[in-house]
């Protein structure tokens, strides 16, 4: 590796922070101000992109300003991991920003200015989370990244929004932060230096050689702080409550920038910090695989339960996101593989899915996935993109979210000790391998069982014919209502199900009707939604009564007082060239391609040479 001394880094960071003030200078012109996000989202790829080959070659970019605090410099590093991090939200925030001018010039937002301008300086301080050269620097943008996405996460104002944002900055910027910087002080305390080096830093592993608890101690700090934004459990609430936010948000939270930032924390503390022979010898890589194997399954399920369909969304992401922790902590270099590979994987896959959420939401106003009985004749390029979105992320061959689950699962036997692919790396038992593998398979499977509904619901059912869905007309997928009709919707038979009729019909017991006090109270436990559904319906996009009394330049036809579902007369059919903006439709079409070039050629994409370059630096063995 040879240190070259460039700007480059500076500037991929520094170029999105200019940009904000040209976009609040632009307040008053609308189009020139979102010509400004696209243009920054250009020339911040183009610089990143000119430092890969580079880096592929060996050479590290470094930019520093100088002694930070006593013994430690606050610079910037352009390393083969930090590349994967920065390359990849660079790249997506090109069709982030086009998408994002669709949407909220679809729904009309208010606000629309310092929702671009956060959102610039947002993808400033997660390349600074890429390109960060030690823990002081990475804490520093870290924090900074909580406060730049809180006026998104925030961003409709009403007491949602602002309880979500006070949970979102609690967790992420005082509780994740606070756990960062205490293992980073003990790091340098034990080594003398926090800055990152490939495999680990030396010094750190001598020190915990003499005090191996310490050390523990250190890790275990770091990780959890990291793992907040990570969405490990216990620490995972805030994630699903931020959907209050606009979809691009959801979106730059989930697949791009948040979220990744505490996975790649995570992959700097066990890959560049302890290094993964210091993470076997304290056996502290185990207890992290057990919380990563005990989230994805655990949210799995919860996403079961859930009619938002953006907070399926939400929980799916905190499982995958938990791939990304498990393959690493499993420390075979195929799992390591696998874990970095899922980062761009799961990025595709998931913002495929949010941004046909997003679209769903503009074109119909429905976010209840009950509600979207036949919704794939009105939006049918969306919900074919979606489908394919929902296969990458439950591992379907020839989608991105395949390869990454299949490295995982054969590093997770070889770590194990089982096979012969790799067994001489196995740093766990045999029957902790199978345990680790074995989630993979299970979670896999649950990813079917709550994805495939959607589609179901979507392709196979019409408006006014619903049936039930397998895996989820049970207890601990809620009650039938949550997937059965809506309160006064005619079922294929002409008349109410029992399902539908109101509790002054039927009775509590399915005998007399119940007091009408009751079946007030009963009323008003589901007014907001009227159709008794068991999962929680909480506002996410909301949309005031009044807000969507306006034009749309880019489709004049909209439904524009339609509330959620179909309207009264069933879904319009409409062709993928109708169905909404191109500003919208582009980029999830562009989006889900990467996702499937990820699983057919994915020797052909630039991720895998340099997640593969990554795991032979780290680990010292050859990947074939």
């Amino acid at each position: 590796m040879v240190e070259v001394d460039s700007i480059r880094p500076l500037a991929a960071v520094l170029v999105s922070f200019v940009a904000t003030g040209a976009i609040v200078a632009s307040y008053r012109y609308p189009n020139v101000r979102d010509s400004w996000s696209v243009i920054t989202a250009l020339t911040k790829f183009g610089i990143v992109a000119s430092m890969l080959p580079g880096v592929m070659d060996g050479t590290i970019y470094v930019w520093s300003f100088g002694t930070f605090v006593p013994g430690v410099e606050f610079a910037l590093r352009a390393d083969p991991l930090g590349m994967l991090f920065a390359l990849l939200a660079s790249f997506l925030w090109i069709f982030t920003a086009f998408y994002a001018t669709g949407y909220m010039r679809g729904l009309d937002e208010p606000n629309q200015t310092r929702f671009f301008a956060a959102f610039a300086m947002s993808l400033s301080t997660a390349l600074g989370i890429a390109f960060a050269q030690n823990l002081v620097t990475i804490f520093v943008f870290y924090e900074l990244l909580s406060i730049a996405t809180y006026p998104l996460v925030a961003h409709d104002e009403d007491a949602d929004a602002r309880i979500a944002g006070r949970k979102y900055v609690a967790y992420t910027f005082f509780g994740g932060g606070v756990l960062v910087l205490a293992g980073t002080v003990l790091v340098f305390f034990m080594a003398g230096t926090v800055d990152f080096a490939a495999g680990g830093i030396p010094a750190l592993a001598e020190a915990a050689s003499a005090d191996p608890w310490f050390a523990r101690l250190a890790f275990g700090l770091l990780v959890a702080g990291f793992g907040v934004k990570a969405a490990l459990m216990p620490m995972h609430s805030w994630l699903a409550d931020a959907m209050v936010a606009p979809t691009p948000v959801s979106g730059l939270l989930h697949a791009v920038a948040v979220v990744k930032s505490g996975a790649f924390g995570i992959a700097r503390v066990i890959l560049d910090v302890f290094g993964p022979g210091l993470v076997a010898d304290l056996s502290v890589h185990v207890p992290v695989a057990i919380v990563a194997a005990f989230t994805l399954t655990a949210a799995s399920i919860i996403a079961l339960r859930k009619d938002h369909l953006k907070r399926r969304l939400a929980y799916s992401t905190t499982a995958q996101l938990s791939y990304i922790v498990l393959g690493l902590s499993m420390l075979h270099p195929y799992a390591i593989l696998g874990g970095l590979l899922h980062i761009p994987a799961h990025a595709f896959g998931k913002l495929t899915l949010f941004f046909c959420a997003g679209a769903i939401h503009v074109e119909t106003h429905t976010d209840y996935i009950s509600e979207m009985a036949g919704i794939g004749k009105r939006m049918p390029f969306t919900m074919g993109a979606f489908t394919l979105g929902a296969a990458a992320m439950a591992g379907i061959p020839l989608l991105g979210g395949f390869v990454s689950k299949y490295y995982m699962l054969i590093g997770g036997l070889g770590a194990g000790g089982i096979g012969t692919i790799g067994a001489e790396s196995a740093v766990m038992s045999p029957t902790m391998g199978v345990i680790f593998s074995g989630s993979l398979i299970v979670s896999g499977l649950l990813n079917i069982a709550y994805f495939w509904p959607i589609v179901y619901t979507a392709y196979f059912e019409s408006e006014n014919r619903h049936d039930a869905k397998p895996l989820l007309e049970f207890p601990a997928g809620g009650k039938t209502e949550s997937y059965g009709v809506e309160v006064g919707r005619l079922t294929d038979g002409g008349e109410r199900s029992p399902a539908s009729r109101s509790s002054s019909e039927r009775g509590s017991d399915g005998g007399e009707p119940v007091d009408d006090e009751d079946a007030d109270a009963d009323t008003n436990t589901n007014a907001d939604h009227g159709s008794g559904y068991a999962v929680d319906r909480f506002p996410s996009d909301h949309v005031d009564a009044d807000h969507d009394d306006h034009d749309h330049d880019d489709h004049d036809d909209h439904d524009d007082h339609h509330h959620g579902g179909p309207p009264a007369d069933g879904w319009e059919r409409r062709t993928p060239w109708t169905e909404s903006t191109w500003l919208m439709m582009v980029p999830i079409g562009l989006i889900v391609t990467g996702a499937i070039v990820l699983g057919v050629v994915p020797g052909r994409a630039v991720f895998l040479d340099l997640v593969v370059y990554i795991v032979e630096e780290v680990t010292g063995e050859v990947v074939p």
